[in-house]
């Protein structure tokens, strides 16, 4: 339409002027013939656009497309999720007004000699002790502080992929060695790393134990729980699972792969830490080296002590040496020995491939399982299907019950599948076979002050079998100790030696913490115990001869006899050694609350060195009755409370030769702590004593696990005041974690401790602050 326009008004044009060019005045003539069309003018310029028309009215809706394919399950690590972690406490060094430049142990001390002259005046100044409560997070006193070091899954160097070394799940026992110390020079110079003030006291090596995972693993028909479930996220995020995490129906081939990534959760963790002088925080040193240490076969120990059923295999089917085993686990509490290792002790193996000593159901006997009298014990080692490791589908990834279940000397540093032995005879990890099988919570080395070994004296080892009705142990090396001795030189006298049972004789059966029917043991008033020898050889009188009508039998005898006790025979020492709480019950040994830990104090008070037990709690029936005879199970009560310990208690115990302990028959005990009720009202609430500590000066702290369960309040860490027996509490943890693995720097400057289980059964956000 704009072109037509144009051409009409160039066509008017041409017409006028045709008409301005005619000639001059006159008659007008006819016109004449019209003229040729003239030529086409120029185009003339656009024309202004139009407005636009109205839009047009919408059409029908068109027919549903088809489904699209479902998305990815969206995976996200909740950045509130509860995780296990390492705390540093440092003492503030003179930065708050009211602290002496002193250390943490010095200071805490100071401040309970105050307390005990004017508790008002102390309380409101310092408000020490640390109040009962229940937070989600870390409280110490005025002049110390706290920082989060590590925690689970965080990568121990500036290596941040899924198969670098991470820190472990629920820590637990804690080794610090300080900048400095000759791991291989040490022992035989004599100096050992606790303690050590020729050492750093703000940069050094850890090793931290790894003990579970708490709540639920997934199986076939149900879905991982608590903390499972954060391991099945990483490893969702990590692209190792694929599944719906939260499926009641998880295929076999994603349980084999979340089985491999849990045995990678336990063990221990060596890597170095270093303290910040302006801040005092503690950090992880991400550019040295470190190492984990864990349940798969890239960790290897030698058994050594005892001789196995049979040889063992890597995870990838691969023959082990003879004596060689893969991995460790349930590594609880430790010890670290005097010439530079760690003890690392195994407890509840039974959770990952079942337990060996199958003839208990808790503590009732249970016919049919392997122990019956009439024949010699059947060990079951076969672990396929049972536990937590034991349902992977490849039958290489499963190892014997026999393996596990041992006080593991770690060779800290070394790589982790360098078993003793290996490449250089007293280099490498080995499990200490001679002190036998139990559930160990840890270990503890008779030493002098100086905490070194006593020249010329058998290496002493105390542990303790952590169960309801487990019992203290003793180990004493064949040879001697020498001066000027060499680390593997040392660590061959833990190959063979004679092992011992504490029979706490005078103690009460239906308390397991009173004597002569309900009285306290006191320091002035102790009650009586005394060693016997468990070996097929012992001359050792069995505690329960007498009951049993065969006064004057031996421990030997009672061992390999096949009807004693109910129990039947253990035909060698070999056997003997890998069931010992089986064993203990069979010749009467009195069953004690739990033994959780022990620490030998070479630095008493007292001037005496003595031996430190913490008792958690025993509730329910015993194994024996008041004359060590096997109760019944055909009438036996499970439901009965024949112990009602649920508070705890922290015992002394005295060895008769307290100068020379690998040579005493018999010792002396007493309490020194009792665990408070729920319902006392005391700033002193403390109950369910764990993990013990000695300072370099000889007093004893301790921390809990159960305060939360009982009173809501949370488990801490205390220092105990022998004098009065009052536990001052110093540090408390977050909601119900509970607090493990105490251990102070050379110079005490700085006291380690883990929160373990945090959010195990309540809501929890820690370490996150939120």
């Amino acid at each position: 339409m704009k072109r037509f326009s144009q051409w009409i008004a160039i066509a008017l044009l041409a017409s006028s002027l045709a008409v301005a060019g005619c000639g001059s005045d006159g008659d007008d003539g006819n016109d004449g013939a019209p003229g040729e069309p003239g030529a086409p003018g120029n185009d003339g310029s656009n024309g202004n656009d139009g407005n636009d028309g109205s839009n047009g009215n919408d059409g029908s809706d068109g027919a549903p497309g088809a489904p699209g394919t479902p998305g990815e399950d969206a995976v996200i690590l909740d950045p509130d999720t509860p995780l296990s972690s390492m705390v540093a406490v440092a003492f503030v060094d003179g930065r708050f007004a009211d602290a002496p430049t002193s250390n943490v142990a010095d200071y805490v001390k100071a401040l309970v000699e105050e307390y005990k002259v004017d508790p008002n005046a102390v309380n409101a100044k310092l408000q020490f002790p640390l109040a009962n409560a229940g937070t989600d997070t870390v409280r110490v006193i005025r002049g110390l502080q706290a920082n989060t070091v590590v925690s689970w899954l965080d990568p121990l160097t500036f290596d941040g992929s899924a198969d670098a070394p991470r820190f472990g799940s629920n820590s637990d026992y804690t080794a610090f060695f300080g900048d400095g110390y000759d791991f291989a020079a040490g022992p035989t110079a004599g100096q050992a790393p606790q303690y050590n003030l020729n050492t750093s006291d703000f940069a050094g090596y850890t090793w931290v134990n790894h003990e579970y995972i708490s709540n639920s693993d997934p199986t076939t028909t149900s879905a991982p729980s608590g903390q499972h479930v954060t391991l099945a996220t990483f490893l969702r995020l990590a692209g190792d699972l694929t599944n719906d995490i939260l499926s009641d129906v998880w295929a076999q081939e994603d349980i084999d792969t979340y089985v491999e990534a849990y045995k990678k959760q336990l063990g221990g963790s060596w890597f170095r830490i270093v303290q910040d002088p302006g801040t005092l925080e503690w950090h992880v040193d991400l550019s040295s080296p470190a190492v984990r240490y864990d349940s798969t076969s890239n960790t290897q120990s030698l058994i050594t002590g005892i001789t196995l059923s049979e040889a063992d295999q890597a995870d990838d089917g691969t023959p082990l040496p003879t004596g060689v085993a893969s991995g460790i686990a349930g590594d609880c509490s430790g010890a670290t020995t005097p010439w530079g290792t760690v003890i690392t002790a195994e407890e509840n193996v039974q959770g990952y491939y079942g337990d060996l000593e199958t003839g208990w159901s808790r503590q009732k006997f249970v016919p049919g399982a392997g122990y019956d009298g009439g024949a010699n014990v059947t060990l079951s080692i076969d672990a396929n299907g049972a536990g937590d490791y034991g349902r992977h589908s490849d039958p290489n990834q499963i190892h014997n019950r026999e393996l596990y279940g041992y006080l593991t000397e770690i060779d800290v540093g070394m790589p982790a599948d360098e078993f003793e032995g290996k490449n250089t005879a007293g280099v490498g990890h080995k499990k200490i076979g001679a002190m036998g099988r139990a559930r160990w919570e840890n270990a503890t080395f008779v030493t002098g002050a100086d905490w070194t070994l006593i020249a010329d004296q058998p290496v002493v080892i105390y542990g303790g079998n952590d169960r309801r009705g487990g019992r203290i142990w003793k180990y004493v090396s064949s040879e001697n100790y020498t001066a000027g001795m060499t680390k593997a030189q040392i660590r061959a006298l833990l190959d063979d030696g004679s092992l011992y049972v504490a029979h706490f004789a005078d103690l009460d059966n239906d308390t397991g913490f009173s004597i002569n029917g309900g009285a306290k043991p006191t320091e002035a008033a102790r009650g009586n115990g005394r060693w016997v020898e468990i070996s097929t050889t012992s001359t050792d009188l069995a505690p329960n001869g007498t009951a049993l009508g065969e006064a004057g039998k031996t421990v030997g005898e009672a061992i390999l006899d096949l009807d004693y006790n109910r129990i039947g025979g253990f035909p060698d020492d070999n056997t003997a050694r890998k069931a010992l709480f089986t064993v203990a019950a069979k010749v009467g040994v009195r069953e004690l609350n739990r033994p959780e830990d022990l620490e030998w104090n070479p630095l008493d008070p007292s001037g005496t060195p003595r031996l430190y037990i913490a008792f958690t709690n025993f509730q329910g029936q015993t194994q024996l009755d008041d004359d060590g005879l096997v109760w019944d199970p055909a009438t036996y009560d499970e439901t009965a409370t024949a112990r009602d310990d649920d508070f705890g208690s922290i015992f002394a115990l005295e060895e008769a030769n307290a100068a020379d302990p690998g040579s005493s028959d018999t010792f002396t005990f007493w309490r020194v702590f009792t665990g408070t009720i729920a319902d006392e009202d005391t700033v002193f609430r403390a109950a369910n004593p764990d993990n013990l500590m000695i300072d370099a000066d000889g007093g004893v702290w301790f921390g809990t696990d159960g305060n939360f369960g009982e009173r809501g309040e949370a488990d801490a860490l205390y220092y105990l005041d022998l004098d009065t027996e009052l536990p001052f509490r110093v540090v408390a943890g977050p909601s119900d974690s509970e607090a493990t693995g105490p251990v102070l720097t050379p110079a005490m400057g700085t006291l380690f401790f883990q929160v373990q289980h945090p959010g195990e059964r309540v809501f929890s956000t820690f370490p996150q602050d939120n």
